[in-house]
């Protein structure tokens, strides 16, 4: 692609760029992808249907192991009775994700899509990140290419891009020492895209990362984006420390500024330019930040987020409903439409 920004490029305007001319560079780039001013959102829900999980990762306040008290997997009915709180409101989508369970097999998670997806066949599912799945593939002794044909069969829709965090081995060997590596969680999504199966990318900062490896992280998702077309869209979010091991172990590791998150966003609307899709993370930022990422680049809110657990965890705890996230958009200048997670439009609000 001709006029595509280089790294050094892109480091550059990390570091120097004035951060207003660095949103209008952004700004510009997002209305060339969607020249009628929509800004998107999604009403969904999270479903964490366990905490159990074996991984440790030191920047997550969520997990617990199986013989902790407040340890959990959720009951079938307690998933129906949350999807049916989700259908009342109007709800497209679930993101279910767990802890990566070190007793859970395949078939567990084969009987709980295919419960799903049969008794709520409206609602899409866009679950397990690549962790969960590498896990599910190895101890049922299956490839991650098998596991997701047999999770897509029977009605896994798409996966989401948790557990990227930093594409940097080096990062993920001091924050995630027992996760899978860089390579690995791409191949989870170039294999979901090898069967037509959509998935989204993401991306953490704010841990132990340079510049140069979050650049990094960037070329190597573009690149995946060139060779499948898969990815759906792009989220980042910064690293909330609270209650987390990695706070203790890196005291001096800062919280991020406003002023970094828009830079960062802004940066990756110009260099991510075969992603059409940017999604503000107003749940880690607030809605403030989040309705500021829509002149930075975002064309999308994501969701209302029913329910999220994860980074409640660490103390942090945003909340918007459909009205507040119309009239959010309607602030700035944008016009909202309610969609669903394929990026089609199923409602518009202008």
């Amino acid at each position: 692609m001709n006029n595509r920004l280089t790294n050094k490029e892109a480091l550059d305007l990390i570091l120097n760029k004035p951060l207003i001319e660095l949103g209008e560079m952004a700004y510009a780039k997002k209305l060339e992808k969607h020249p009628e001013n929509v800004t998107t959102f999604i009403v969904d829900r999270n479903i964490n249907y366990t905490n159990v999980c074996w991984v440790d990762c030191k920047f997550c306040a969520f997990y617990r192991h199986g013989k902790d008290e407040d340890s959990y997997v959720l009951k079938f009915s307690e998933i129906d009775e949350k999807i049916e709180e989700l259908l009342e409101i109007g709800g497209t989508q679930i993101l279910m994700q767990g802890g990566v369970h070190p007793k859970l097999k395949i078939d567990y998670y084969e009987e709980l899509v295919s419960h799903i997806h049969t008794k709520f066949p409206q609602i899409t599912l866009h679950s397990f990140s690549a962790i969960e799945i590498v896990y599910i593939a190895k101890v049922s002794k299956l490839t991650i290419l098998e596991t997701l044909k047999r999770l897509q069969a029977k009605g896994l829709s798409s996966i989401p891009g948790a557990g990227a965090e930093i594409l940097s081995d080096r990062v993920r060997d001091i924050i995630a020492p027992k996760k899978m590596d860089s390579e690995k969680w791409l191949e989870v999504h170039r294999t979901a895209h090898s069967i037509g199966m959509k998935t989204t990318a993401t991306m953490m900062f704010g841990t132990v990362e340079t510049n140069e490896e979050i650049i990094e992280h960037w070329e190597m998702i573009r690149k995946l984006q060139d060779e499948t077309g898969g990815f759906r869209a792009f989220i980042m979010w910064s690293y909330q420390s609270s209650n987390t091991q990695l706070e203790k172990d890196r005291p001096d590791i800062e919280p991020q500024s406003s002023n970094r998150y828009l830079r960062l966003l802004a940066v990756a609307r110009l260099y991510l330019d075969n992603f059409d899709n940017l999604q503000s993370s107003w749940v880690t930022q607030g809605s403030y930040i989040g309705q500021m990422a829509l002149k930075f680049g975002a064309n999308d809110l994501g969701s209302t987020m029913m329910e999220e657990n994860v980074v409640a965890a660490t103390g942090v705890t945003n909340c918007m409903n459909q009205d507040e996230m119309i009239e959010l958009i309607r602030d700035v200048g944008e016009k909202p439409a309610k969609r669903n997670t394929a990026y089609e439009t199923l409602e518009r609000f202008f």
